[in-house]
């Protein structure tokens, strides 16, 4: 399988040159059905249009062609992060602090292997959440960053407004509101199970 942090370094300074910030690279689908899935942004937008995806896509294409550090065949697959975005960066937690996050842990740590709660932040390589207590209390809950398997932020009303696009031309009123009803849908769940 192909070498991630290698790739890292091959595609990182591609997207710099156009201005975005590498979110993730990650190899899915085996030997069967390998894809090379890059995930990017524009800083201040923290989103990346059709154009930005065609641009990065062909600079990738261009380095890994002449480097051809994956022996197999591959698909490319490049991508914004997503409204319920992946947390991959120190910087994410900070950056995201306020939102609600589902975060899976390697190691179990005061019986807890995963942890939905709202980001408090990051300091000193260590991860805060307000979670709920099993006696429904809030309370701050902190772990070791290096002790992330994966993270990714919630759907909730909250995140959509605060990643709305800035410019919806192009979008469907029908797709957002299915978006609207999804978080709700979410919302709700969470509120349930918490009871």
């Amino acid at each position: 399988m192909a070498d991630i942090a290698a790739l890292e370094r091959l595609i990182e300074p591609e997207a710099q040159a156009l201005g975005l910030s590498l979110v993730r690279v990650a190899m899915f689908g085996g030997k069967s059905d390998p894809t090379l899935q890059v995930m990017a942004e524009r800083p201040d937008t923290r989103q990346l249009d059709i154009a930005d995806c065609e641009a990065l896509s062909r600079r990738i294409s261009d380095v890994l062609d002449e480097h051809d550090p994956i022996e197999e065949a591959y698909r490319l697959e490049v991508s914004s992060p997503g409204i319920d975005r992946p947390l991959t960066r120190s910087q994410d937690y900070a950056d995201w602090a306020g939102f609600d996050a589902r975060v899976k842990l390697s190691e179990t740590i005061e019986g807890r292997k995963q942890i939905d709660g709202k980001l408090l932040g990051l300091a000193d390589g260590t991860v805060t959440m307000q979670i709920r207590a099993k006696d429904k209390s809030l309370q701050p809950f902190a772990f070791p960053l290096a002790f992330v398997a994966s993270a990714k932020l919630l759907l909730t009303d909250e995140l959509i407004r605060a990643t709305a696009p800035l410019d919806a031309a192009g979008a469907e009123e029908e797709e957002i509101e299915d978006a609207m009803l999804d978080a709700e849908g979410v919302d709700q769940e969470l509120e349930e199970g918490q009871d």
